[in-house]
């Protein structure tokens, strides 16, 4: 179990859907990977500001990023973009998401493509590896009124994206460490030495 796979929950609601999805990939994730859980709720950043750096939030924050070989990044759609702490999370810790494997979690009444098209726009330009899909979730459609999931697409989307962000997130970390360590000049992670 070599691969450590980071889900970044960033829903200030209670009971988030998107979270609760997040959930149940990290659950299916872990029978091949280590995996961990950031609720952005629970553990708050401070605004992102390049001059102040530091806060105990921040280093605790720090250390999860630093941890993960994958992400799984998990959003409400507000307004057809993703969650201002989401932002802001991205936004602190950019420089550490390069040849690292991304997966999309969105909670939408109008399918979230937008809002994970913006994560996935952010993560390219940190240069990260964006899985091809995400998962999308509609509280009122795919859920009953227990929070369970009740829509069985939703619920094998959970299993492709656990399964892919483990052998997709595993065969780039692993190359992009082999890379790190070699002399070849031509290659994604000679940038990164």
């Amino acid at each position: 179990m070599g691969l450590k796979i980071l889900g970044v929950a960033s829903s200030m609601r209670e009971s988030s859907y998107s979270t609760r999805v997040l959930k149940l990939t990290l659950e299916k994730a872990k029978k091949d990977a280590e995996t961990n859980l950031l609720d952005l709720r629970e553990l708050q950043l401070p605004m992102y500001r390049p001059e102040q750096n530091s806060s105990p939030e921040l280093d605790k924050v720090t250390e999860y990023v630093k941890w993960a070989d994958a992400f799984v990044l998990a959003s409400p759609d507000y307004h057809g973009s993703m969650s201002g702490v989401m932002k802001n999370f991205l936004d602190f810790f950019w420089s550490d998401f390069a040849g690292k494997t991304f997966g999309y979690i969105c909670a939408s009444h109008e399918k979230g493509l937008t809002v994970m098209d913006q994560m996935r726009t952010a993560v390219r330009q940190c240069y990260g590896w964006s899985m091809p899909y995400g998962i999308s979730v509609n509280s009122d459609q795919d859920f009953d009124k227990q929070g369970n999931i009740t829509n069985e697409n939703i619920l094998s989307r959970i299993e492709t994206i656990a399964r892919d962000l483990v052998v997709y997130g595993d065969l780039i970390a692993g190359q992009y460490k082999k890379d790190l360590q070699s002399k070849e000049p031509n290659t994604f992670a000679a940038h990164y030495r």
